[in-house]
């Protein structure tokens, strides 16, 4: 685990951020060349800029965002005579991926969670503009010589999460095979190398079923025990998982003991969250052509008789169609009343 390179997965980062201040409306009299002592025409101030969130399904990591830590809008342009309204702050848009949460450090407060593509979400409001003294005009004050000034923006630190937005959520040990198998079954083409925790950013991949229908794989970053204590990168790499409708637990054909790596995978989710539980586990054998009958059979006997489970290799491709049939129908059965 020592010296590995965790600097692309930015799944959770803090930016502070201030919104515009409102101009200050206008204490302007109209004077010109016929008029000597005119009325008030003071124009109010612009609207400090937004601070906004929007989704953008081509984001997948809050990667972008590391070099913008401090996000500072524009204050709105103050009012001018003949009641000229000032401009309006220049709204800042922060784009991110699908699945980003935004928190405020200081009060721990969920305050936006971004779920659709062009989803936007004012995080911080820019301040309103000060009224012009035209606004002030009375009966018994004809010549008001008082303006609003503009109220402040908003400013404080904000943390920002991203859960990956998946179907089926990939969960396994470094080295099950899961690039791999997403790489077979989708168009994602995840970086793979042989050794572990080779997968460092969540990837995700559409899987092309029947009749055009498809639906979403996450291979999550491999889980290793004791990752719910927070070891390694454990608890980053569990949060994917909350979001994920099925688990797949992909367990290779030559594991010491497929049942206790099934059991150990489990325990980390109850450990870390024990909603987890209540999700769909379909458990695929992978790396399953080097297995003949007999130890199907045998395999089959040690896991958990009441989840489905089913060999599949993605190198010869064995199984992977029934793979996506048996996700597809769990998927979509009838939820239970």
């Amino acid at each position: 685990m020592q010296g590995m390179d965790t600097s692309n997965f930015v799944d959770q980062i803090k930016i502070f951020c201030r919104s515009g201040h409102g101009g200050a409306g206008s204490r302007h009299f109209l004077r010109n060349k016929l008029t000597a002592k005119g009325g008030p025409d003071g124009g109010d101030g612009g609207r400090g800029a937004h601070i906004i969130l929007k989704g953008n399904s081509q984001l997948w990591t809050l990667l972008h965002l590391r070099y913008h830590k401090n996000i500072l809008a524009e204050n709105g342009v103050p009012g001018s005579g003949n009641n000229c309204t000032g401009r309006n702050g220049k709204d800042i848009i922060i784009e991110v991926p699908l699945g980003t949460i935004a928190i405020d450090e200081e009060t721990g407060k969920k305050e936006a969670e971004i779920l659709e593509d062009g989803q936007e979400v004012i995080l911080l409001h820019g301040g309103r503009g000060g009224l012009g003294n035209s606004h002030f005009k009375t009966a018994t004050n004809q010549a008001p010589d008082y303006a609003q000034p503009g109220e402040p923006g908003e400013e404080g630190f904000k943390i920002l999460e991203l859960k990956v937005l998946a179907d089926v959520g990939l969960v396994g040990f470094p080295n099950a095979g899961k690039s791999t198998l997403l790489s077979c079954i989708t168009a994602a083409k995840p970086k793979i190398a042989d050794y572990a925790f080779t997968t460092i950013v969540p990837q995700l991949g559409m899987v092309e079923y029947r009749d055009g229908k498809s639906f979403c794989m996450a291979d999550l970053p491999g889980i290793i025990e004791g990752a719910a204590e927070g070891r390694g990168l454990g608890h980053r790499f569990l949060r994917h998982i909350e979001r994920n409708a099925i688990l797949l637990f992909l367990i290779p054909a030559d594991s010491a003991g497929h049942a206790n790596e099934f059991n150990i995978l489990r325990d980390e989710l109850e450990k870390y969250n024990p909603d987890m539980l209540q999700k769909d586990f379909v458990i695929a054998i992978s790396k399953s052509d080097m297995l003949d009958d007999e130890l199907k059979k045998a395999i089959s006997q040690e896991l958990p008789p009441h989840i489905p489970h089913i060999f599949i290799s993605s190198v010869t491709g064995y199984n992977l169609q029934a793979l996506k049939d048996l996700l597809w129908q769990t998927l979509n059965k009838p939820s239970e009343a």
